[in-house]
């Protein structure tokens, strides 16, 4: 009964959607002759309500919808009505989305497209498919349309999440014109791991926007020095000896901060001293150089792919979100995997090619 419904909506679906036959209005979009019927718009976006039924000397100064003309009621079935304000691919998913009730916002997989010289490429997340679903965002906004602003407003939020890092620039922009809250929450935070510089951040946010997320850097910061200062208890510390184990680690950072790796060392072979459990490596990464890294990495006392934290990051995740080339060299010499996820399951590899672009990292991702 189901797959008989399924079919026979598709068959009116079919009928329907650009069909001239039974169509009562037509819009002019790029060049392109689109036919619908106003019952239908008019029931499912308030935009075309007030287009079709009111009248064209008092038009609703709420809306900000796209430049359509002639207005009014008198629209007669041969009269076309130009779409100036929207491209032909977004017209048309929204015509899906008013007619079904769903639509897909992800391009044709395979398909050349515009802003994406990847042959093959499954427009997932590349800066086409981000293109589109931004144009499409701001089309259901335009034409009342806020189911489709919801759903598309979904769609970017997981496109984001590996898009690079130009891309998510763009919908944070985005977010923050439309209202967006939680999307805009989403985008600040990985720009604000992405370690791009104030400078460079400059040159595509607003200066207020950098400021936010240096805010969002300085928090983050913090918090990972918290983390580093007093481990989590589920790292293995046995609750009776954390007082002794806590002075072991602040002996640890003291000696690494004054490059002295072979105290460490001694307090690896005379002490006990677990540089997993400690997060050493982790410790080293953000806060030393490459150089005392590499010496930790050489004792052969420390696991380089250990991850730390709720979050589950490995030492090469953090010097990836650093923007730190060195320090991911030092640790990709060591065999420090790059494609080890994070609960969320992030790896390293993802964060290096989210941050590649002609300003950075050019030409040294994998």
């Amino acid at each position: 009964m189901d797959e008989s419904l399924r079919s026979l909506s598709m068959d009116y679906l079919n009928l329907l959607i650009n069909g001239q036959a039974f169509s009562d209005v037509t819009f002019s979009v790029e060049g392109q002759l689109v036919h619908a019927h106003k019952c239908i718009l008019a029931a499912r976006s308030l935009f075309f309500r007030k287009f079709f039924c009111g009248p064209a000397e008092q038009p609703d100064p709420r809306l900000v919808g796209p430049t359509l003309s002639p207005r009014g009621g008198g629209h007669g079935h041969g009269q076309v009505i130009p779409v100036n304000s929207v491209g032909y691919e977004v017209f048309m998913l929204l015509l899906q989305f008013l007619y079904s009730g769903q639509v897909s916002i992800v391009p044709q997989k395979h398909e050349a497209r515009p802003n994406c010289g990847e042959r093959g490429c499954w427009h997932t997340h590349c800066s086409s498919a981000v293109d589109l679903a931004l144009d499409t965002l701001s089309a259901a906004r335009s034409f009342g349309v806020e189911q489709l602003v919801l759903l598309t407003q979904k769609q970017l939020a997981s496109m984001v999440e590996k898009a690079s890092i130009e891309d998510v620039m763009k919908v944070l922009i985005a977010s923050r014109k439309q209202d967006m809250h939680q999307l805009w929450t989403t985008c600040s935070h990985l720009v604000a791991k992405s370690g791009l510089p104030p400078e460079v951040l400059a040159k595509h946010l607003p200066i207020d926007v950098v400021a936010k997320i240096e805010e969002l850097r300085l928090k983050s910061s913090l918090a990972r020095r918290h983390l580093i200062a007093h481990p989590h208890p589920d790292l293995g510390l046995p609750s009776p000896q954390v007082a002794v184990d806590q002075d072991k680690i602040r002996r640890m950072r003291r000696a690494l901060d004054s490059s002295d790796v072979e105290l460490v060392k001694l307090m690896v072979m005379g002490e006990g001293l677990n540089l997993d459990e400690a997060l050493a490596l982790h410790y080293a990464v953000e806060n030393c150089s490459r150089e005392v890294v590499k010496a930790l990495l050489e004792l052969g006392a420390a696991d380089v792919n250990y991850p730390a934290g709720p979050a589950g990051k490995t030492p090469l995740h953090m010097a990836a979100e650093m923007v730190s080339p060195d320090m991911v060299a030092v640790l990709l010499d060591h065999h420090a995997d790059p494609n080890v996820r994070t609960v969320d399951g992030v790896t390293p590899l993802d964060i290096l090619r989210s941050l590649t672009s002609d300003f950075l990292f050019k030409g040294a991702v994998p």
